[in-house]
């Protein structure tokens, strides 16, 4: 059974459900996406994503009218396996079509490009053997991309993230809910004091690259919070 956290951007809430492996994940429609899928490779018991990134992947799945395959989706960002802001550990992104043929992922991309329905479709020429799409929102707190600006008040599934690696770290914030209060803020100063970093209580981009950085593909620890 998963803990799934999602984060609705209609209603700026997050929201929490609990689903077996074979059952489709929250928003989605016609059982075309089972939580198994989603969370591919990944081992933790607790997943998230959006509201919007599910709505998408049924769009996405009515305008190409078969099956998509899913090699990839959510993953932590201390089970590590993409790059160091991958909007994959924000449970936005989907790596798929890897058992297709190369005629079958060609539609499946242009269908994805097409589509008008994602945020960013990786182009064909980066992804040779699979189909990236992802529905990520906000303003990158780095000018190479990457991950929004988060501070207090902030309320979404890359706040996830920040408190995800806090404690991973160490530096706990009291749960892992998607909401930036007081005690997530507290644990982002001590961290930033910690690394000599600015300690204004803001995930910038110094900030999310010296989280990323510490934290990726080093594995759980006894503080992460699963």
């Amino acid at each position: 059974m998963a803990k799934i956290i999602v984060f609705n951007n209609d209603t700026d809430r997050m929201e929490t459900y609990y689903r077996s492996e074979s059952e489709p994940m929250p928003y989605n429609t016609n059982g075309t996406l089972k939580v198994r899928e989603f969370r591919g490779s990944s081992k933790s018991n607790i997943l998230w994503t959006t509201k919007r990134t599910m709505q998408s992947w049924n769009s996405q799945r009515y305008i190409y009218g078969a099956p998509i395959p899913v090699g990839f989706a959510f993953k932590r960002p201390y089970e590590g396996g993409h790059g160091n802001q991958s909007q994959h550990y924000a449970g936005v992104a989907f790596d798929v079509g890897q058992t297709l043929s190369s005629t079958q992922r060609t539609r499946l991309w242009n269908s994805a490009n097409n589509s008008g329905v994602w945020s960013y479709v990786e182009p064909i020429s980066l992804t040779p053997t699979w189909v990236h799409f992802d529905k990520r929102f906000g303003k990158s707190a780095c000018s190479t991309g990457g991950f929004p600006q988060l501070k207090r008040g902030s309320l979404s599934n890359y706040v996830l993230i920040a408190q995800d690696d806090l404690n991973t770290l160490g530096f706990r914030t009291n749960g892992l809910d998607g909401i930036f209060g007081a005690a997530t803020q507290n644990a982002v100063i001590s961290y930033q004091k910690s690394r000599g970093l600015t300690a204004d209580g803001i995930v910038g981009c110094n900030t999310w690259r010296s989280l990323q950085e510490n934290v990726v593909g080093t594995g759980a620890t006894s503080t992460t919070i699963n």
